[in-house]
């Protein structure tokens, strides 16, 4: 785990679209924190910084230090809003958060080893990621920035499924929380397949194409005589 992101916020008193937009206008960006024993608050963050915050992958998936009022909140991002058109946000919601209780956030899965990756190194596959993010469960001090699954020893048709995926101590992913009963879990609806190696297209096209028919002839290799006959027959009919 990184150390917390840290975000300077003020309160606010007045609400709606009308109060939204004039914060906007300031260079603020409107926000809530909700969540725990307290009632939600609404704060203001500026703009410009908290863009800055946002170029960092980990504020979506690590606990933020949101300070206010000369006290420090810890909280988690929980949803943002960003223009249509621009690079600008609109407004993002924060989420208390209580280091004795495990929360519920989505982190990206990182491909080790994918450079020498035995399918596509040795076998000449093509390296398919479907699944790039998942679900997990942790105490906040506890949450990863990633996780890793590796491909290093993947070969050509084979899959690694979310039960591949190497887990930090104290972290589960919460799909996975469904299979402690379940005795096969590689076919498990549950346990998705995230990482494969599969054939390139041009082998898929070589395997499809249809073979050319054999013309039939003698034993040198040479067209019967009789079919030569025909052939002749027919393009003196033609003329």
């Amino acid at each position: 785990m990184s150390d917390n992101i840290t975000l300077n916020a003020e309160p606010r008193s007045d609400s709606g679209k009308g109060a939204s937009r004039r914060l906007r206008h300031q260079g603020l960006v409107p926000a809530i924190v909700y969540g725990g024993k307290f009632d939600p608050v609404q704060i203001s963050i500026e703009h410009n910084v908290f863009l800055h915050e946002l170029e960092k992958e980990t504020i979506y998936t690590q606990v933020v230090d949101l300070k206010m009022g000369g006290k420090t909140q810890e909280v988690i991002l929980r949803d943002l809003q960003r223009h249509p058109c621009k690079n600008k946000i609109m407004h993002a919601d924060f989420f208390r958060i209580d280091k004795n209780t495990p929360i519920k956030v989505v982190v990206p899965i990182h491909v080790a080893n994918a450079e020498d990756c035995v399918g596509v190194k040795m076998d000449g596959g093509m390296m398919t990621q479907v699944v790039t993010e998942v679900e997990i469960i942790a105490l906040p001090k506890d949450l990863p920035e990633q996780l890793e699954i590796d491909a290093l020893n993947l070969h050509l048709g084979e899959i690694l499924h979310l039960t591949d995926i190497e887990l930090p101590e104290g972290v589960e992913i919460v799909a996975l929380t469904y299979l402690e009963d379940v005795e096969d879990l590689e076919h498990h609806d549950h346990n998705v397949g995230v990482l494969s190696v599969v054939k390139t297209r041009e082998e898929i096209i070589e395997d499809e194409a249809p073979e050319a028919p054999e013309m039939e002839g003698d034993e040198d290799g040479e067209v019967a005589e009789g079919d030569a006959d025909a052939g002749e027959g027919d393009a003196s009919g033609d003329s």
